[in-house]
């Protein structure tokens, strides 16, 4: 461990410089993060005969990733809220429906088809189906498309997945770390995680009173030991009973956003939601060996395909049935295409239940290509949509027309 403090400094530092990188190119800085995880992996290192590896520092730098993963997921529940959901109303829950339903079932489909084994069908499922927040919105800040009457609808969709995301990983996880594959072990397993959420959300909406009370803190040390200790401890005890760590992040977030000091916990928690997040995809582009993506290429090429085909006819349908123009449809499809955090989440999972080691590749790959793709397809949806419209009309088919005069304003 002589070399413990260096090696992390080391790391920091590079995550540092592939953040700079990403900045100066003005992309996504996720694929940037991997794939400097991937260059100075220990895998990488052996393949170029380079004697400095993270050796003695690969424990802390897994452990401290983990950590980013409670802290996205927490810092989505803060910014997640039921009542938010219900107010938007029912084109959003429609529209959330429509995108899940298309992803998730291709997904299911596309693994069935190339032969995977149940729980490694489930698992790409769930890796084909989420888009990642994080991509999301740094597009819509970056495109200035906030003001668009399509964004609404995409931030529905995101909140929607979130709710889906909450319920699969508590299943699939129960499902995976248990070992159960009989049909009584998966509707046990099913039960527990399901009931498990609702206690939390129950009981901690009656505790929102106290807890508004407990919070009262005026010095910032103490009130995020208070944070942090009910963070680690929920997430902590929900691994015990075979629920993801990161659904217990995601419970106590929710909670607390409940509360009235939740702006003072979004402020306080952001720099250690980016912080560890960068620590978390960095530590996933460290457990990639390069030689095995060459096994994966075709697998991951196929499911990008089949994401790019499922989220158009998804944004097309959602808009539609929203009364959005169809070139309001057509961003909603390519704008939440990009894969990211949650979609890591799925694979990682995959690993710690000790599935077919091909998910691990096949989802980095799948993830680099779309977190690449989605914000350059989101920024040229204007180009993407004439040529559809122009090869259409070839067809004489019409791309789509709006349902409603209120709803026509241009989108950018």
């Amino acid at each position: 461990m002589n070399h413990l403090v260096f090696e992390v400094g080391v790391a920091i530092a590079l995550i540092a410089l592939a953040g700079l990188l990403s900045a100066k190119l003005r992309f996504s800085v996720i694929p940037f993060y991997i794939l400097v995880g991937m260059a100075v992996g220990p895998h990488a290192f052996q393949i170029w005969h380079i004697d400095f590896t993270f050796i003695s520092s690969a424990p802390l730098i897994d452990f401290l990733g983990r950590i980013g993963v409670l802290f996205l997921l927490f810092y989505l529940g803060l910014e997640f809220s039921v009542g938010r959901l219900i107010k938007s109303g029912k084109s959003i829950a429609v529209g959330g429906t429509i995108y899940i339903l298309i992803n998730f079932t291709l997904g299911l489909l596309y693994a069935w088809a190339v032969g995977m084994p149940l729980l490694e069908t489930l698992i790409i499922a769930g890796i084909t189906t989420i888009s990642s927040s994080a991509i999301v919105a740094k597009v819509l800040v970056d495109l200035k498309r906030t003001a668009n009457p399509e964004t609404e609808m995409i931030l529905g969709i995101i909140m929607f997945e979130d709710i889906f995301l909450a319920i699969y990983i508590s299943i699939v996880s129960g499902l995976v770390l248990s070992g159960s594959s009989s049909i009584g072990g998966v509707v046990t397993s099913a039960l527990i995680a399901l009931g498990f959420m609702l206690l939390v959300l129950i009981v901690g909406r009656k505790a929102v009173p106290l807890l508004n009370k407990l919070l009262n803190i005026r010095s910032n040390e103490l009130f995020l030991l208070v944070i942090f200790s009910i963070l680690f401890l929920v997430a902590g005890f929900s691994e015990t009973i075979h629920v993801a760590e990161a659904i217990g992040a995601l419970l106590v977030g929710l909670v607390l956003a409940e509360t009235e000091h939740m702006k003072r916990i979004e402020h306080m928690i952001l720099p250690f939601r980016d912080f560890f997040g960068a620590i978390f995809f960095f530590s996933f582009g460290l457990t990639i060996d390069p030689l095995t993506l060459g096994g994966a290429v075709w697998l991951s090429l196929g499911a990008v395909l089949l994401t790019l085909a499922g989220n158009f006819a998804a944004g097309m349908w959602a808009g539609y049935s929203a009364g959005l123009s169809p070139k309001a449809s057509v961003n909603i499809g390519f704008t939440i295409v990009a894969r990211g955090e949650f979609s890591i989440i799925m694979a990682n999972l995959a690993k710690s239940g000790g599935l077919l080691p091909i998910v691990q590749p096949f989802a980095a790959l799948y993830v680099l290509i779309l977190a690449v793709l989605g914000p350059l397809l989101t920024k040229e949806t204007k180009w993407i949509y004439t040529l559809l419209e122009k090869t259409f009309k070839l067809f004489g088919i019409q791309l789509g027309k709006k349902k409603s005069a209120g709803t026509t304003t241009s989108s950018r």
